[in-house]
């Protein structure tokens, strides 16, 4: 299996990105819809991608054609492995519906929102009832890690000091805004745009603090 690759980005097509590796070898790797938008300004430069390798059947299953899709992350990879398993989400449609990050998609589905559901490409009314029914309580694993992955010393560090009281920072301020009363969609702007400052915050109480800050326009 093709887990990962890594070349230069050299050119975009509908939906696909053609990577040029070391070796010479030009493959064309399936996208999501979102992260070919995020990688339109990296044309000529090189790329990592979480792959994923299928067979797409075609000519009503009479051609068999090998398929790979790229993710930016890992956390991306693991969500539309989730997201296939629902009735009617194949790959393909897969990688159409999502024009937003899995962490939006995620909370999407654990808010219950179908009309967000609804707005995806390749998505109806009957298919949004079936992703919630489904995939409602499977999500939670990627409405904060995947909106909020760090990389670098200074992250790393972070993330050690805030492990030992159970969960990230940025999960339990969340938790907190939940019993509070606030859209989990709107929480994750939010607290996305508190921890992308300049000072991040060292406890809870302060990111909640700066967070209706935030909301009240300040």
């Amino acid at each position: 299996m093709i887990a990962k690759i890594e070349g230069i980005l050299d050119e975009l097509l509908a939906g696909a990105a053609m990577v040029r590796t070391n070796g010479s070898l030009t493959y064309e790797v399936l996208l999501p819809a979102f992260a070919a938008a995020r990688l339109g300004g990296s044309i000529g430069q090189p790329i990592t991608l979480h792959t994923l390798y299928f067979i797409e059947g075609q000519a009503q299953g009479t051609t068999m054609t090998p398929r790979l899709a790229g993710f930016l992350t890992a956390e991306d990879r693991r969500f539309f492995e989730l997201f296939t398993t629902c009735k009617g989400i194949g790959n393909r449609r897969a990688l159409r519906a999502m024009t937003l990050e899995s962490s939006a998609i995620a909370a999407a589905i654990a808010d219950r929102d179908a009309t967000l559901l609804q707005s995806l490409p390749e998505v109806g009314k009957r298919t949004a009832e079936t992703v919630i029914a489904t995939l409602r309580g499977k999500v939670d694993p990627y409405l904060v890690s995947a909106a909020y992955g760090r990389t670098g010393e200074a992250d790393q560090a972070h993330a050690t000091a805030t492990a030992g009281r159970g969960g990230t920072l940025e999960r339990e301020a969340m938790e907190v805004l939940l019993q509070l009363g606030e859209n989990r969609t709107q929480c994750i702007n939010w607290i996305d745009q508190v921890m992308r400052g300049d000072e991040r915050p060292d406890d809870t109480e302060t990111l909640i603090a700066r967070v209706y800050r935030i909301k009240a326009g300040a």
